[in-house]
């Protein structure tokens, strides 16, 4: 029988042209990034018979055209550069410009054997909107910090004048985006599921349902993974190294973290409990925080899996041991 074969591009790109090239063939291709640019693009790939497109995260650059893509029925594989860059090592690529990237990460998407379904395409706006609302958080932090160094007191004052105009900025667009969510039903389901865990806010429960759109779909070990809290081995012979979390999805990562801490003092008795154990058995309180932050999205992964809300459990016993 003969084998079938799917027709792969591959595109590089930057802020104003897509550099394009077929897995296995010679010829190329340039297109504007613009909406223009991306029907000239979709209709040659459609001559060219191509059913599977690989495009590397560009900063937000490639979103336009992986979105048009899509609608328009093509398979799309969005690589990390990190991906992209192992491949070239791994085939001994060392020279480096548009074209050649291009057809790099064409043979990067022939190479897959697992695609992915594509993300809930609802869910981009509200990201774009989070983004927003976490550089508002961290530019008051930064605020926060410049008044602790000043000792000029009308500095001072503008200061917190700009701190109490963003953090009223920040409240006013969380109350925006849990409105905009709980416009959509099943969103909102998911939104309240996430939300019933003791110990995740509301805007805990945003940040996991839109930067994790695989919640409650996927293994609690995926899940982990994919939000870089999952602990990874070390070994080499006889040695045995600590185990570290590494990758990941960095917002995720950090809002899961800043959670953990008042719910594994406060708010959640498991994960005091499992807290205690741990620090009990001799981890030290970054790691153990880590741990209660992995606890807190398998709980939610969990809750959204089965479809009813948190149930609230005694704590363990305290001569149990840690898992």
């Amino acid at each position: 029988m003969a084998k079938r074969i799917t027709m792969c591009a591959g595109i590089d790109t930057g802020k104003r042209k897509l550099d394009v090239a077929l897995d296995g063939g010679s010829e190329r291709f340039q297109a504007d990034n613009t909406p223009d640019g991306h029907k000239v693009l979709v209709e040659w790939l459609r001559q060219h018979k191509i059913k599977r497109v690989g495009i590397e995260a560009s900063g937000g650059y490639e979103q336009a055209v992986v979105a048009e893509l899509r609608r328009q029925r093509f398979v799309v594989v969005v690589f990390q550069p990190a991906q992209v860059r192992a491949y070239g090592v791994f085939q001994l690529q060392r020279a480096k410009n548009d074209k050649i990237d291009a057809a790099l990460i064409a043979a990067c998407t022939a190479a897959v054997k697992k695609i992915h379904a594509a993300p809930d395409p609802r869910l981009q706006p509200f990201a774009e909107h989070l983004t927003m609302i976490d550089q508002i958080t961290e530019d008051i932090a930064r605020l926060k910090n410049r008044i602790e160094s000043c000792r000029n007191m009308r500095l001072q004052k503008l200061w917190k004048e700009d701190i109490a105009r963003l953090a009223k900025r920040e409240r006013v667009e969380l109350k925006a985006l849990a409105a905009a969510i709980r416009e959509h039903r099943d969103l909102a389901k998911r939104l309240a599921l996430i939300n019933s865990i003791d110990g995740i806010g509301l805007k805990t429960a945003m940040v996991i349902l839109v930067r994790m759109p695989e919640i409650g779909q996927i293994t609690r070990e995926q899940a982990a993974a994919l939000a870089g809290i999952a602990p990874y081995d070390d070994d080499s012979g006889d040695r045995s190294g600590a185990r570290q979390i590494a990758g990941g999805r960095d917002r995720l990562r950090r809002a899961l973290f800043a959670a953990a801490f008042p719910a594994s003092f406060r708010w959640n008795p498991q994960l005091i409990a499992f807290y205690g154990r741990l620090t009990r058995a001799g981890k030290e309180h970054k790691r153990a925080l880590i741990a209660c932050a992995r606890k807190l999205l398998i709980f939610a992964n969990t809750v959204v899996a089965r479809g009813t809300p948190w149930q609230k459990k005694l704590p363990e016993v305290a001569g149990i041991p840690a898992t």
